[in-house]
């Protein structure tokens, strides 16, 4: 039968008529429209232990250096010389500074705390090279003007590790500081305050070379947020109840792994940078007022990959972002699977795998964007794949934000209609005969299956 381009046009024209005459009428008889896509974890429990399971130290504290014994801790730091260790154990009801290069102050015995009284910054690291290991450091003030912390380290070479901070403003502040390290730290902010008014857990300005390890933050504002910070490393850390789980701003040439953000208001926020490298990390139903797994916003020239959205208001939100590699992602029963918005362009998308979304793309934009044009596209559970020759792709393209997709976006009771003949009139066109070039994303070498085998059984296996 001889293709008539002229009679397509006409039916796909008709058809876009008639779902959009249906979505107005589903709209002014139900009232109600629809909630959207409601996505589920199932099997998934993360694993984070509980952070309100210790009690601290009440026995007066007592600080030894070598022989000597003080009752006061900023006496023993005072008395201490560099290369000493300060032992501690017990509660300190002070708040100190630390002045002498090459300190340890280490938690012996039952335990040791260091108690701010709820006024200024508990502990201030003003040397190089100092440790700070097993204490629990609380009650700091509460003015983020001041930048209140439990604390607050401008030596460079420091390091905090197992440490214990409750009950702060900001957890650690760190500033005009290189090379320092935080490991295996838990750090809750204070539950009655407004998250407006709380500080964010592990704080970087101008910190270049930081490694931060396996910290768990909680109740904070932002769990790790970047300011002009560069080569910092963070790994195996896991944030959940905040505002962003992670916060770049300005900052460059920096590697996250491995992390989990999870319920919070966005999982990574990725802002104002360039050449990041972000693998292998997990957001999950981070669904706030922003509701994105991993926001990509100003961000250039940046590795994206390995990484699982599951359960977000996006997976990916991609705004005014140019050059970036986002490859090898798995995108799971998001609201949206990646949005794509704000003369975002040089995109490489490719080998990600877009399953279950409520919807699987939207591209608010009066162009055709073409992440891929290579010999290799993503999996689209939505797509309807024509492996012919049996190499993994599809022969005919696929359009997963085009005009049914800005239409179901836009008047979300049209989703009813999503397995409709008028909507697969309009899909039909727009993939396996591009004659309707209508605005939005278009792959052109879809993934007949999966690359992530594991997906269904991922999060029953990850314990953090």
């Amino acid at each position: 039968m001889k293709f008539d381009r002229e009679s397509w046009f006409v039916a796909i024209a008709v058809a876009v008529l008639v779902v959009s005459l249906a979505a107005a009428a589903v709209a002014a008889t139900d009232g109600s429209g629809s909630d959207g896509h409601e996505a589920t974890v199932e099997g998934w429990t993360p694993d984070v232990g509980d952070v309100d399971d210790a009690e601290p130290p009440t026995e007066p504290g007592v600080a030894t250096v070598g022989d000597r014994e003080y009752d006061s801790l900023q006496a023993a730091i005072d008395a201490a010389k560099s290369g000493e260790t300060i032992a501690l154990e017990g509660q300190f009801d002070e708040r100190v500074t630390v002045e002498t290069a090459d300190l340890t102050l280490e938690a012996t015995g039952e335990g040791a705390s260091i108690d701010g009284g709820g006024e200024d910054t508990v502990v201030h690291i003003a040397a190089e090279n100092v440790t700070l290991d097993g204490v629990w450091v609380r009650e700091s003030g509460h003015e983020r003007s001041n930048e209140d912390a439990a604390v607050h380290v401008n030596g460079s070479g420091s390091t905090l590790s197992d440490v214990r901070i409750t009950e702060t403003t900001y957890g650690v502040w760190i500033g005009e500081a290189e090379d320092v390290t935080v490991a295996d730290a838990t750090i809750v902010g204070r539950e009655d305050v407004p998250e407006t008014e709380r500080g964010n857990g592990i704080h970087l300005d101008r910190a270049d070379g930081a490694e931060l390890h396996d910290n768990r933050i909680t109740t904070v504002r932002d769990g790790i947020y970047f300011s002009w910070s560069e080569e910092v490393v963070a790994s195996g850390n896991a944030m959940w109840d905040l505002r962003y789980g992670v916060h770049y701003m300005y900052s460059d040439d920096n590697r996250l792994e491995d992390n989990v953000a999870f319920d919070n208001d966005v999982g990574y926020a990725l802002m104002v940078s360039q050449n990041l490298t972000i693998v292998n990390n997990t957001a999950v139903n981070n669904d706030g007022p922003s509701g994105q797994g991993i926001l990509v916003k100003g961000v250039d020239y940046s590795e994206i990959r390995g990484n699982a959205v599951v359960a977000n208001g996006n997976g990916f939100y991609v705004y005014n972002a140019h050059g970036n590699d986002i490859v090898d992602n798995l995108v799971l029963e998001n609201e949206v699977g990646v949005q794509f918005t704000a003369g975002s362009s040089d995109e490489r998308v490719v080998g990600n795998s877009f399953i279950a979304n409520g919807q699987s793309a939207y591209a608010p934009t009066n162009a055709q964007i073409h992440w891929n044009d290579t010999d290799r596209g993503n999996y689209w559970s939505d797509a309807r794949p024509l492996d012919l020759d049996g190499d993994g792709t599809s022969e005919t393209r696929h359009q997963p934000a085009g005009t049914v997709e800005r239409l179901v976006h836009e008047q979300p009771q049209a989703a009813v209609f999503a397995e409709s003949a008028a909507f697969d009139a309009v899909r039909m066109a727009e993939s396996s005969f591009p004659v309707l070039e209508s605005p939005g994303v278009v792959d052109h070498r879809p993934l007949a299956e999966s690359p992530h085998d594991e997906w269904r059984e991922y999060y029953a296996n990850h314990d953090y």
